[in-house]
């Protein structure tokens, strides 16, 4: 609706430009004032215009502002020297508001395209340990937040069962009779066994050899005996990450298997398209120094296997005749390989994918590695977040049992971890800081908190009865803000599936629940002369912010 009106603004802007005779082909800027007493909105077109027209910047805003016809959502247009401010008409934008808003409010029409999202996508060597927490929650927040859009999207998981990893584990197993913990979680079993296995590599490096053995004859296929021990290792461990992932509340659709194009030829028939492109010598590689890219892309060893990034090519292939957009999640450290990947997409006829990049986490704790065991895995992360929920819930005496204690605990606890991942740009690191992330005045936990005290004040009452509310009143300031705030919601959902960046969404949900917060300590909804009209916004409020932290992939308590 806000994009709706400025939509309007701009457009009552241009036809007053027209009466004027001026010519203006750039963009028009609308902009928030930094005080509500200037307006809702602002423009300072007269800037850009004055060197072309030889006038001062306020004599054109004044003329534009005479030659000015309000949209409906508009009662008083006025200049402040250069600038142009216009003031919403809230008695009539409060009544559309606080009507249209419903559980569907903020999807956007349908549309044709259909995008393949690849996300997460760790080796199955071990749990996922917090290296891969921001890999997995923007991916699956920016899946929520395409497909609210409009898109068909489809998640998926591209399983490495062909890695140097697994061949490692298969032969500690078979070679030393390791044994998998079975009173453990099966992912947290693999990653001991990955340990003590590259413990036995570093006493004894010759070894290696025998690893590249087993990793010839996997990709040979004709060894029925070792294709299944691979296949048992990596559904065991996959068992356990698909655990971890439904606690995030992460769905991933499909889990592709890398071996797949192999053996289905895919990977000959997207080495055969970029052969010209390619050189054969003890390796087949492709040459990028022309496109700017200094380091080749191997595609072939010299004992003719094949290596991860061109088993990845013809994942890729399969992305282009799967989908309409290619959307793939990945550390900054990926760029030059990503770089590789597309280059040799485009030589060999098929679509480069989208890439969002991200930073890291840090973490006090230390650096993290399977290999060496020194990692600190999403499940304790997990359970040291909620149990950081907990002690803050008893702290602050909410009057909860113990059962409502747990299930807050888990909600807060699981929730903060994915907004305070979600509400930072992909491109700037992260250094996790409990304090903030479990924080009730400005983390996850007060959006949560809003919707709860949404949903106990309309407990209170039948607001159901108020199908159709009129505003008839001049709303205070703290009712202005928050219906200005419920109608962003839309503007948001856009902004973030076009940008490809769910921070936008989880800053407006930050933004929104301070909104009604200062509306819910200033106003008073049941009992007042205005209630009806309250208790619909009390309302919209609950329900944008369940749709927001929704999207977010974050569940929303109705008490705390």
């Amino acid at each position: 609706m806000y994009s709706k009106l400025k939509n309007e603004l701009n457009d009552s802007i241009t036809d007053a430009l027209n009466k004027l005779r001026i010519n203006y082909d750039e963009e028009i800027i609308l902009e928030e004032p930094p005080n509500p007493s200037m307006g809702d909105m602002s423009c300072n077109i007269a800037f850009s215009l004055a060197s072309k027209l030889k006038k001062s910047p306020l004599e054109i805003a004044e003329e534009i502002k005479e030659n000015i016809k309000l949209p409906l959502y508009f009662n008083k247009v006025e200049t402040k020297g250069p600038y142009i401010n216009f003031f919403i008409d809230y008695t009539l934008f409060t009544s559309k508001v606080a009507n249209y808003i419903d559980r569907n409010y903020g999807e956007l029409p349908e549309k044709s395209e259909r995008i393949l999202l690849e996300h997460t996508s760790a080796n199955p060597n071990g749990p996922l340990h917090v290296g891969h927490l921001r890999n997995a929650i923007l991916g699956d927040s920016l899946k929520r937040v395409l497909e609210h859009a409009g898109y068909k999207v489809e998640a998926q998981y591209y399983v490495n069962d062909m890695g140097r990893q697994i061949a490692i584990i298969v032969w500690g197993m078979n070679k030393f009779n390791f044994k998998l913990d079975e009173e453990k979680k099966s992912d947290h079993a693999i990653g001991e066994v990955y340990f003590k296995c590259n413990q036995k590599l570093e006493e004894n490096p010759e070894f290696n050899e025998e690893i590249n053995d087993i990793l010839r004859r996997y990709e040979e296929g004709n060894d029925s005996k070792l294709s299944d021990k691979f296949e048992s290792v990596v559904e065991y461990c996959i068992d356990g990450i698909k655990e971890t992932l439904k606690r995030l509340n992460i769905k991933i659709n499909l889990f592709k298997w890398e071996s797949t194009f192999l053996r289905n030829g895919d990977v000959e028939d997207v080495l055969e398209k970029i052969q010209p492109f390619t050189i054969q010598k003890d390796i087949l590689y492709l040459p990028l120094e022309r496109y700017g890219v200094d380091k080749e892309l191997v595609l072939r060893r010299s004992n003719g296997t094949s290596l991860y990034a061109t088993r990845d090519l013809a994942y890729h292939q399969y992305k282009t005749k799967n989908s309409d957009i290619s959307l793939d999640i990945l550390g900054a450290d990926h760029k030059l390989a990503a770089k590789q990947l597309s280059l040799a997409l485009e030589l060999s006829g098929n679509r480069a994918p989208e890439v969002v990049f991200y930073e890291f986490i840090d973490l006090p704790e230390g650096s993290m590695s399977t290999r060496k065991g020194v990692f600190i895995s999403v499940d304790e992360f997990i359970e040291q977040s909620i149990s950081h929920a907990r002690d803050e819930i008893i702290k602050r005496d909410l009057d909860l049992t113990e059962k409502q204690i747990e299930d807050v605990a888990e909600k807060i606890g699981i929730g903060s971890i994915r907004f305070y991942i979600n509400q930072i740009s992909p491109e700037k690191p992260i250094t996790f800081k409990w304090e903030e992330a479990l924080s009730f005045e400005r983390g996850c936990a007060s959006v949560q908190y809003a919707h709860a005290r949404a949903c106990k004040l309309l407990s209170k009452t039948d607001y159901s009865e108020f199908d159709n509310v009129k505003c008839d009143y001049e709303l205070e300031d703290e009712e202005k803000e928050l219906v200005k705030e419920l109608s962003r919601f839309t503007e948001i959902i856009r902004k973030s599936a076009e940008e490809r960046r769910v921070h936008h969404l989880a800053e407006y949900t930050l933004s929104l629940s301070r909104a009604f917060n200062k509306f819910y300590k200033t106003q008073q909804v049941i009992g007042s002369e205005h209630e009806a009209l309250r208790l619909k916004l009390v309302d919209a409020s609950r329900i944008t912010l369940k749709n927001s932290l929704k999207l977010l992939g974050i569940k929303a308590p109705e008490y705390m």
